[in-house]
Order: structure tokens, then sequence, then C-alpha cells
């Protein structure tokens, strides 16, 4: 998928741990766990809202756009 989540960049450049961001923004650790390790599938606005509000940072830092490599053809 092209889209990365770096929730994990974040919670370290703030010396948080997941479980702290879990609790603090009200997402099941195992929720947290999925949206860290880019298994998600969506994610709401006010998940992304509290993150941003509990990481002090912005949308962008949190999610990133790689597009897909694809082969070229000859």
């Amino acid at each position: 998928m092209p889209i990365i989540v770096n929730v994990d960049v974040m919670l370290a450049k703030r010396k948080m741990s997941a479980g702290q961001l879990a609790e603090r923004i009200g997402l099941t650790p195992a929720n947290l766990s999925i949206l860290k390790n880019n298994k998600a599938r969506a994610i709401r606005f006010s998940t992304l809202e509290a993150l941003c509000r509990a990481l002090d940072c912005q949308p962008a830092d949190l999610l990133e756009y790689r597009p897909a490599e694809t082969e070229e053809s000859p």
C-alpha cells in the first residue's frame, strides 16, 4: 500500500510509548498496533485528530505517500 503510517517515528521523537499513546487517545493497544504496522485499511478523522493532538504534530507527520513501484514495460 502506498500510504505509510509513521506513528512509530513520532512516538520516538516524543519519547512516548505506544501504550501511553493508546491510553491518551482512547484507542486499544491492538488497534494502535494495526495502525503502526501499516495493516490499517482506513483511519477516522477523529482518530487522526487525537493522534495529532497527543503527539503535537500535523497529519503529514504521520502519513506519507510512496508510489507503488511498478515494472516498466519494454
